[in-house]
């Protein structure tokens, strides 16, 4: 059953790694303050309702629903450094226009609404393009404990990157905070454009098929792969009920829990810590438990975490709770995203990579635009509380259905 992570040699030896991991790290970093900085903007200074901000986390996906498996295709068919470099300096012009708006008296929900779908589709390109540029830049040995590297640094910056937001938010307003994020972007896509890295373009196929033929040929790998196809199907429904979990959780926490924009930050941050645990865990759980179970485990602590979410009071232990809620939750993304991840990329053929991960991730995050609008129409309708529970029950049905599939007997020495 084994299956650990074996790293004969280590990402930093890889020419390249490093600036991609720098510029990863800056980019998080950036992004997580923009998480709490985007919904203290949207709740306290534009007044958004729940379904709002569901509408909001809908069309930030809506993208990955609608053109996922198309960009595929397109990412499999180019070189995949020029697309990270551009997507990111796209993503900082766009995030730029919010604190501009705003200092004119031009921002709104809608607007909002409408900069959210181009900033999707490229956030849906530079997806593609990293997991499918990531193998190309470290050797095979190197690949898992690379995906340890780049999650340990998300979960970084997940903890630090709130407590940030908030004081930023306090200091300057949200508008401005989220500038931070648009200049994390640029840097990232400066530095990525030093990368010295034989990057080829993918060789042409003897006839150039149709692009519906090589779409379906990635889905068909997906969803006719034995252990893959439970991953991705269980994943799905994950995302639809986390989806409504996220848009819930901070209206509940600032409204109903009465958490402050600081309070919320120290949440935050506490599931970057549970991040950066779990992602330190996460080989040695895969060499004791088996990669698949070790996913298994990590899917069974999502209900636990957001379960003590829906049990905390109004007042001081509600801080406590829901801090500890999100410590497990990111325990539990460090422990499992490493080996899922590693696993994608090795026991997929490179020339379906790009088309694997587009298929996955878009169908993944496009789950938001269905999960996040119906979430935040029920936490209107039914109440906050209420609806959490609901998300709790489905991730516990997901973890169940994945633990009872063939994925729980992989190990990261197939192929």
């Amino acid at each position: 059953m084994g299956g650990g992570v074996r790293s004969a040699v280590q990402p930093r030896d890889c020419p390249g790694f490093a600036r991609l991991w720098t510029a990863s790290t800056v980019s998080d970093f950036g992004t997580y303050i923009t998480t709490l900085a985007s919904q203290v903007l949207l709740l306290d200074t534009l007044h958004a309702s729940a379904t709002d901000m569901g509408l909001v986390n809908a069309a930030r996906w809506v993208p990955y629903l609608l053109f996922g498996l198309l960009v595929g295709v397109f990412v499999d068919r180019r070189r995949r450094l020029p697309l990270l470099i551009a997507t990111d300096l796209g993503s900082a012009a766009l995030l730029g226009v919010i604190p501009l708006l705003a200092a004119v008296g031009g921002l709104s929900v809608p607007v909002v609404i409408a900069l959210m779908v181009p900033f999707g589709l490229l956030s849906l390109v530079n997806d593609a393009a990293s997991m499918s540029f990531l193998p190309r830049l470290v050797t095979p040995d190197a690949l898992g404990q690379a995906n340890v590297r780049l999650q340990q640094s998300m979960s970084a910056a997940q903890t630090s990157g709130p407590l940030v937001g908030g004081g930023l938010v306090s200091w300057l307003g949200a508008p401005l905070a989220i500038l931070v994020d648009a200049v994390s972007y640029l840097f990232s896509g400066l530095l990525q454009a030093t990368i010295r890295h034989v990057d080829e373009r993918p060789a042409e196929p003897p006839a150039r098929r149709h692009v519906f033929a090589e779409l379906r040929e990635g889905v068909a790998w997906v969803y006719r792969h034995p252990t893959l196809a439970p991953m991705a199907l269980t994943a799905h429904g994950w995302f639809v009920f986390n989806s409504m979990l996220l848009t819930v959780f901070a209206p509940f926490a600032l409204r109903d829990a009465g958490l402050s924009s600081f309070g919320l930050g120290v949440a935050y941050a506490c599931s970057g810590v549970g991040g950066v645990l779990g992602g330190s865990l996460s080989s040695r759980a895969a060499r004791l438990l088996g990669a698949g179970h070790a996913v298994v485990v990590a899917q069974a602590l999502f209900p636990v975490a957001f379960a003590l979410v829906a049990l905390s009071p109004r007042g001081g232990p509600a801080l406590v709770m829901i801090a500890a809620g999100l410590l497990l939750f990111g325990l539990a993304v460090g422990l499992g995203s490493p080996i899922e991840q590693t696993y994608r990329q090795a026991v997929t053929p490179d020339r379906l990579r790009g088309r694997m991960t587009a298929t996955i991730r878009s169908l993944n995050w496009g789950m938001y635009a269905i999960g996040a609008p119906v979430g935040g129409a029920l936490a209107d309708w039914i109440g906050y509380r209420q609806t959490l529970w609901i998300g709790v029950a489905g991730v516990a049905a997901m973890a169940v259905w994945l633990g009872c599939s063939r994925f729980r007997t992989i190990s990261l020495d197939d192929d």
